[in-house]
């Protein structure tokens, strides 16, 4: 008889589930997306759903857990839990060679059971992928917003347990707190729009699936802070000190909109295994600079006798 299982996945498995995670989500592209599809589906083909640094990012930062049937490795699904109640399936997926046996459903299971005190679980799919709208209702979802682009869907498990310290469905908009102890509290669905955040320690904290967007972040203390897995697009970082910052696996999105760097002091760092290709270096300081370890003067000094050849 063949069992499902799910264990935690570590960095080892990286390669694996990478391989598995891309011949899935190109499987359903293929089948739900036009060949000449020019505009991208981030539901049916997330942002780097390719790159084992992405897994290996998921692993270390997220609850990510591979998917077994009868002992081999057959799909993963990556879990955000938010706070004591709520927690978020971020990605799930079977090898398409294994699916129609009931696996997907038996993880489902697993997956509450593994969390018995989260209550609400909710994710989002394609509108595009009929056959997951019938899987997560068949599983006890419901919608609870949909647009042309996407459907989001919510499953409440065990509602009626009470939470002490609970305070749910009140208008408390235009509340001033002062000098308040709000350690460990949990914010889930809360409209915070236009709030205002200072002189307040939010150390240690995690933040989730939220929209930030048109926010100003000003005289905040971000050390050793992991910023991942963001849309950044059209940002402006201004007067920021990044001593010791490290941008890894970033790209220019799907429109591959250029970035600008200006009036940035970058003295000492170092670009590695980067895509480079049409960037312009304009009136920079350029002492001391290598490229493959050839000095830039070098290079500037050959191009010159180059020229004069010529």
């Amino acid at each position: 008889m063949s069992i499902t299982t799910i264990e935690k996945a570590v960095l080892s498995d990286a390669e694996c589930l990478t391989v598995l995670m891309k011949k899935t989500f190109d499987e359903e592209a293929r089948r739900w997306l036009p060949i000449d599809q020019s505009i991208y589906d981030y539901n049916i083909q997330p942002p780097n759903y390719d790159s084992i640094e992405m897994t290996k990012y998921s692993i270390r930062e997220l609850e990510y857990y591979k998917v077994m049937y009868s002992g081999e490795v057959v799909g993963g699904v990556i879990l955000t839990p938010a706070g004591k109640r709520f927690g978020r399936i971020d990605r799930i997926f079977v090898d398409p060679d294994y699916q129609g046996k009931g696996i997907g459903s038996k993880v489902i299971a697993l997956i509450e059971k593994l969390y018995p005190s989260i209550i609400n679980w909710d994710l989002e799919t394609s509108s595009k992928q009929i056959n997951n709208h019938f899987f997560y209702e068949k599983n006890g979802y419901h919608t609870t917003f949909k647009t042309e682009d996407e459907y989001c869907y919510q499953k409440q498990i065990n509602p009626s347990i009470s939470f002490e310290n609970l305070v749910e469905q009140k208008d408390l908009s235009k509340t001033q707190y002062e000098e308040c102890n709000m350690a460990e509290s949990d914010f889930y669905s809360v409209n915070l729009e236009d709030s205002s955040i200072s002189n307040s320690t939010l150390r240690n904290s995690r933040i989730n699936n939220c929209n930030l967007s048109y926010s100003k972040f000003q005289n905040i203390n971000f050390s050793h802070t992991l910023i991942a897995d963001l849309n950044l697009s059209h940002s402006h970082f201004s007067l920021v000190t990044l001593g010791g910052v490290t941008f890894s696996d970033t790209n220019l999105g799907y429109e591959n909109e250029p970035v600008l760097v200006e009036r940035c002091n970058l003295t000492g760092s170092t670009l590695i295994d980067s895509n480079l290709t049409d960037v312009h270096i304009v009136n920079c300081e350029l002492s001391g600079m290598k490229i493959n370890d050839i000095p830039i003067e070098d290079l500037l000094k050959a191009y010159e006798q180059v020229k004069v050849l010529k």
